[in-house]
């Protein structure tokens, strides 16, 4: 486990090079890791003005962040699994959505004369980056709601109202059309980055923006897996119960 103090010995770019997962942080408060990554985190805060502290909590909460694989989802009530599909996945893709779009488009700049495929990369990403926020809020708005009365139905050993989509298997075979769009989406992107290998002359940024795209893609499984083999089929089966 990484303490501040360990972090404060580390200068940016090695931070970085450890794990690339801190480069949102430093991209967040616009301080370079790549071409000026051979400073201190003291050194570069006071230049910007920023409270070093603040910088260094948020990068050892980055460094001490675990995901739990063997959790048992199966085993949770559906509107927690919601509410944590919500909160956990949901969230990571709106954080990570606007460092990706920066990154990438300074690749395509700087990089994007010699690797063109950037720029097919970056289309594809964006238009996911898009597709995933209009999906999300479908689901925040109407799919996830409906599944947290029916919850609470039950619990109370009452009826349900009727949805304005007739059945919940209807907004759930839109979301899993809409899952494997972004599915196959992230197949082509790992293609074209070589399964997220950077080439030989990649700067730090390069490397980190191959790596964060890996991280999302995974990320992006897991969520997808939890909604499609969980929350999905279980909540097709609550309805049922209503009937």
């Amino acid at each position: 486990m990484e303490t501040i103090q360990k972090v404060q010995q580390k200068q940016i770019g090695q931070y970085v090079a450890d794990d690339f997962r801190t480069a949102a942080v430093f991209a967040k408060y616009k301080i370079d890791f790549c071409c000026n990554g051979n400073r201190s985190i003291e050194e570069a805060c006071e230049k910007k003005g920023i409270d070093s502290n603040t910088v260094l909590e948020e990068l050892e909460a980055v460094l001490n962040s675990k995901t739990d694989q063997s959790i048992d989802y199966k085993s949770w009530p559906l509107d927690l699994l919601a509410e944590y599909i919500e909160k956990k996945h949901h969230r990571y893709v709106e954080e990570k959505i606007p460092v990706l779009r920066q990154f990438l488009d300074k690749l395509c700049k700087v990089h994007g004369e010699r690797h063109p495929e950037l720029f097919k990369i970056n289309e594809l990403f964006s238009a996911s980056a898009g597709e995933l926020a209009s999906h999300m809020k479908k689901e925040e708005l109407i799919l996830f709601p409906f599944v947290k009365r029916m919850v609470k139905a039950k619990l109370e050993a009452g009826g349900i109202q009727s949805p304005q989509f007739g059945t919940v298997e209807n907004p759930i075979a839109m979301m899993m059309h809409e899952h494997d769009t972004e599915g196959e989406r992230f197949r082509q992107i790992a293609e074209l980055t070589n399964d997220y290998n950077p080439p030989a002359d990649a700067c730090n940024t390069y490397k980190v923006t191959f790596a964060m795209l890996d991280e999302f893609e995974k990320d992006l499984h897991l969520h997808i897996h939890l909604e499609n083999n969980i929350l999905f089929l279980e909540a097709i089966k609550l309805e049922q119960q209503f009937n």
